[in-house]
């Protein structure tokens, strides 16, 4: 079952537009293989050179079809937040059988 695509009016509102996701800008890619991250965006993000990024990426149908860029630091970070509460758990059902 197709679902219908959403309206021109449901992305232009800001009520209903997701608060994470936008087109910042367009990249393109030098023969190297390296891209340039505008100045606006570094600015932003206030990313500096020497800063670590980690690269995330989505795969529909064995393609990868998004990249997202996250810094290092708040990766390691989401993920001690994801595992804190699970290892904390591990340890305590390993303390109760010991």
């Amino acid at each position: 079952m197709e679902q219908e695509p959403a309206s021109k009016d449901y992305y232009e509102s800001s009520a209903t537009r997701p608060a994470c996701c936008k087109v910042e800008a367009l990249v393109s890619i030098d023969e190297r293989g390296q891209m340039i991250l505008p100045k606006e965006i570094r600015d932003k993000a206030n990313i500096r050179a020497g800063d670590k990024l980690a690269v995330t990426s989505w795969e529909k149908d064995g393609k990868i079809c998004c990249i997202s860029l996250t810094r290092a630091e708040e990766l390691t970070e989401m993920v001690k937040g994801m595992l804190g509460p699970v290892m904390k758990e591990i340890l305590q059902e390993n303390n109760k059988g010991a």
